[in-house]
């Protein structure tokens, strides 16, 4: 007995162990911190230490026409349909592999009238044959179960954990770009509005100024020259104002298409609101090691390698036996009458044990397949921590630059109304010919201009670094934030000029 039964302890020590190398997550190198002007009071560190994740970002921006598309993004954006069904197929995927680590119960019921050949061949030729008819009934459970000695299958399931959290983290990536997607390009529709209210504005003054030279036309006081320029600078800037419909066009189906709604029964109406009239929201920063925790798509990457090395356990298990436990019990008689009784019963205990002893090389190919995977997993998770790195530090940086640029072209704005008004007092005196007042409309549309697109660009930059940093900001600072408003000088812009 002693013999028979020596085995288990070995047995149950090799289940204990695993196949392959234990996971262990790789270091990476990480700043210390972002590389932020000195000028920029505006950036603190993020309150607590750790900023958690902020799932619904886009609010800071207290835009409640971007609050109502990104709500319907979430309910009826197709990609971000199919990752949700990737993250069930994911899960599925893993109970089915768990099972394995559950033995199996069967049942089986025969029931058949047979006759038997009465020329069959003998196994004792003092006995003779005869042909009978008979009933045979059997029922039969039976169980099986594989001993995981050497981890195969918690190495599988590992695995499969690994892969069904990446599927989760994959999930709130999608569901982080789709929200970006919509915040940028609505941003971007925004600017299109903005652009086409300072079109307008520049239109209704060139059209005055159209009206006055017409006056003094019909006066005799100046010649048709000076007519035709301004009708001509009119009417390019009519001409810029329609084309400007198209581009708006165009952000509007793409929004159409991202809240999961057909393009042409999908509209958004113009706002009159100026855009520098909105102030972008205040940010606060976490540390950039921190980003590692708040990511989607580093914790997905990571994950992926975990699921890579937990395969190259599977691959190795290849080279040890398996075994197979398969008892069973049951009952054959040739009537139901006497199914239960001690002379029907029948058993089985046993064990299968298989190993592969020459395959050519295909385990060990297996196993470098394995490999080769591990590490491209694990440069593809230092890649997406580098690539992070790089986009919250031009987020940054970008925001930083912008915001200078947008004082600056605040100022360009205010100096080309002066001018404006300065041309039509020198052309209304007579000290300077029409040219100059249409060179000066000309340079307060550019700075207009110049102005919302700045301005557009913080916002936009806003929701990459919303992005970047894995899903916005922590909300609560230790003490106020100043906003990255490009009207920060306190000086408002409305209107273009005055006549």
């Amino acid at each position: 007995m002693k013999l028979r039964w020596g085995w288990l302890p070995i047995a149950a020590a090799l289940a204990g162990c695993a196949a392959g190398p234990d996971y262990r997550k790789p270091d990476v190198e990480l700043p210390a911190a972002w590389r932020i002007d000195a000028g920029d009071a505006y950036w603190h560190a993020a309150a607590p230490a750790h900023a958690p994740l902020t799932l619904d970002w886009w609010r800071g921006f207290g835009d409640t026409q971007l609050d109502s598309l990104e709500v319907s993004a979430l309910a009826g954006n197709q990609t971000l349909q199919a990752a949700s069904a990737h993250f069930d197929a994911a899960r599925a995927n893993l109970a089915e592999v768990a099972s394995a680590q559950a033995p199996t119960l069967g049942l089986q019921a025969d029931m058949a009238r047979e006759k038997i050949s009465g020329e069959r061949p003998r196994i004792n030729y003092a006995v003779p044959t005869y042909s009978t008819v008979q009933n045979d009934i059997v029922l039969r459970a039976s169980v099986g179960y594989e001993v995981d000695l050497f981890g195969r299958i918690r190495r599988e399931v590992q695995a499969a954990n690994a892969s069904a959290q990446a599927a989760a983290d994959d999930l709130a990536n999608a569901r982080l770009v789709i929200t970006a997607d919509v915040a940028a390009t609505y941003v971007a529709l925004r600017v299109v509005d903005a652009q086409s209210d300072v079109l307008a504005q520049l239109i209704a003054l060139q059209q005055q100024s159209l009206d006055y030279v017409r006056t003094r036309h019909d006066l005799g006081a100046v010649s048709g020259l000076d007519v035709l320029q301004q009708q001509t600078q009119l009417d390019a800037t009519r001409t810029q104002a329609q084309l400007l419909l198209a581009t708006r066009a165009q952000y509007e189906h793409a929004l159409a298409a991202l809240v999961g709604v057909p393009a042409s029964s999908f509209s958004i109406a113009s706002r009159v609101v100026p855009l520098t009239d909105t102030p972008p929201p205040a940010v606060s920063l976490a540390l950039p090691s921190e980003l590692l925790e708040r990511r989607p798509d580093i914790a997905s990457a990571e994950r992926a390698m975990a699921a890579a090395n937990a395969r190259i356990g599977v691959a190795r298990t290849a080279y040890f036996p398996s075994l197979m436990l398969n008892p069973g019990i049951g009952w054959e008689a040739t009537r139901f009458t006497s199914m239960l009784s001690a002379p029907a019963l029948l058993w089985s205990v046993g064990a299968s044990a298989e190993s592969m002893l020459f395959d050519g090389g295909k385990r060990r190919a297996r196993v470098d397949f394995a490999r080769a995977g591990y590490a491209e997993a694990q440069a593809r998770y230092r890649q997406t921590v580098l690539d992070a790195m790089q986009q919250v530090q031009d987020g940054v940086t970008g925001l930083s630059v912008l915001d200078q640029a947008a004082r600056q072209a605040q100022a360009a704005v205010d100096d080309a109304r002066r001018l404006v008004d300065m041309a039509h007092e020198r052309y209304a005196g007579g000290m300077a010919a029409f040219i100059d007042v249409i060179s000066a409309q000309q340079q307060l549309q550019t700075s207009r201009e110049q102005e919302v697109a700045i301005h557009g660009r913080q916002l936009a930059t806003l929701v990459f670094l919303a992005k970047a940093l894995g899903g916005g900001w922590n909300a609560a600072a230790p003490e106020p934030a100043q906003p990255l408003a490009a009207n920060r000088s306190g000086v408002q812009s409305d209107r273009l000029g005055t006549e």
